[in-house]
């Protein structure tokens, strides 16, 4: 059965990877007419998206890359920008 929330409930919500790696915080949606386009999705401490972005403060993800919403958002891997530890 399709659950229907409010797109707020969304705010704050922590954003993981389907491996399962810590990536951010929602901080807003970015919606069209009729749907939602992305997310905005904040580096915050210890994530995975601060070691890759540095200074940055996050990145926005497409709808189309997140795979489950419910008490934590899901995204795939695909959104995860590269990152090689050696390079620093």
């Amino acid at each position: 059965m399709l659950k229907m929330r409010k797109i707020s409930e969304a705010y704050n919500m922590k954003v993981f990877t389907d491996s399962g790696d810590y990536f951010g915080d929602v901080e807003e949606s970015i919606l069209t007419k009729t749907k939602v386009f992305g997310w905005r999705v904040r580096a915050t401490k210890n994530s995975y998206l601060s070691k890759v972005l540095g200074s940055a403060k996050g990145v926005i993800v497409p709808h189309q890359l997140v795979k489950s919403i419910g008490d934590i958002m899901i995204i795939s891997k695909a959104a995860v920008p590269s990152y090689n530890p050696e390079e620093e």
